[in-house]
């Protein structure tokens, strides 16, 4: 279900800014609960827990990362909802925060009024893997399979916008490739190299360390323009896919009504660890996107991807699940 496993550093820990010199009315004056509403071993899960390393050493308390999976990230979005906004629980969470909205039936809470933004950690492209021992090797080949064996080629996911980016490419191409939901991107890709998962959707994060395996194939990025990490990987406008230009993010939360003092405070201590150049080179080593934008600019995100996916309800783009 979830586990709650505290950092521990060593001689090896992520450098860090000095020590904040204020702390406000006290912060933080016990442990800080950072949620992560996935399952471990995932690309949110490991750069939630990259960030707790570097922030340790410049405050006064312990950062203590905790899985709390379930409902597409809804369980553990409800508990920092509900919780105290004194700023000891938080919320790292990917852009599918605000699309469950429309894509699960009901939600119990505002997935923008009901959380105070802190800040917009990174950018998450996703990409379309398969295992080395698939009988295709391109996007454009794996289309072409999936014509021939119509509801054969599965395309993993791990929230809404995975699954709604591998049935968007479905819907273009003209064919039938079931969705299939994990619970991680980790556990994701282990069933991609162990070829129990014909392709699927994920962060970069979470394909990076079967990069040089031998096992995984890099077929595509979802944007409109090549990672900078699988350069050789096409686009699905290259392919002929045309307008397929889709990404998210990942940022950090806090429950709502939060004094506007200590969001601003934690954001600070957030940036400050995103500035480092010790921690920009630990993200280029774990894959991920930096993008850091103060709250304003996350609200404003925020507010765009909302508006965004409920044109693409509108249009029965998305249906809820049932």
């Amino acid at each position: 279900m979830f586990g709650r496993r505290p950092l521990l550093l060593s001689a090896a820990a992520l450098a860090a800014p000095a020590p904040l010199r204020a702390q406000g009315a006290g912060w933080p004056s016990r442990p800080v609960r950072v949620i992560v509403p996935y399952a471990a071993s995932g690309g949110t899960d490991i750069l939630a827990r990259a960030i707790g390393e570097a922030l340790r050493p410049s405050l006064s308390q312990p950062i203590v990362v905790e899985n709390r999976a379930g409902a597409a990230g809804v369980v553990g979005s409800e508990v920092v909802a509900r919780a105290e906004p004194d700023g000891h629980t938080l919320l790292v969470v990917v852009s599918t925060h605000v699309m469950n909205r429309y894509h699960l039936p009901s939600l119990p809470y505002d997935p923008i009024r009901d959380f105070t933004p802190i800040a917009m950690l990174t950018r998450n492209t996703m990409m379309l893997v398969s295992g080395a021992n698939q009988p295709f090797d391109s996007l454009r080949s794996m289309i072409d399979h999936a014509k021939r064996n119509p509801g054969r080629v599965g395309t993993g996911s791990t929230e809404a916008l995975s699954s709604f980016i591998g049935q968007e490419l479905a819907r273009r191409a003209g064919v039938e490739m079931p969705d299939i939901s994990y619970r991680s991107g980790g556990q994701l890709m282990n069933d991609i190299v162990a070829g129990h998962l014909p392709s699927g959707w994920t962060s970069t994060v979470s394909v990076m360390p079967h990069v040089g395996t031998g096992r995984v194939r890099v077929l595509a990025a979802s944007t409109a323009t090549r990672s900078a990490y699988f350069p050789d990987a096409p686009t699905p406008q290259e392919e002929g896919i045309r307008d397929f230009d889709l990404s998210g993010w990942v940022a950090m939360l806090a429950p709502p009504r939060m004094d506007p003092a200590l969001a601003a405070q934690i954001g600070g201590a957030v940036q400050r660890v995103f500035d480092d150049a010790t921690f920009q080179q630990r993200l280029v080593a774990l894959g991920v996107e930096r993008d850091f934008r103060p709250a304003p600019a996350l609200l404003e995100a925020m507010q765009r991807d909302d508006r965004i996916w409920a044109a693409a309800a509108q249009a029965g783009h998305i249906r809820p699940q049932q």
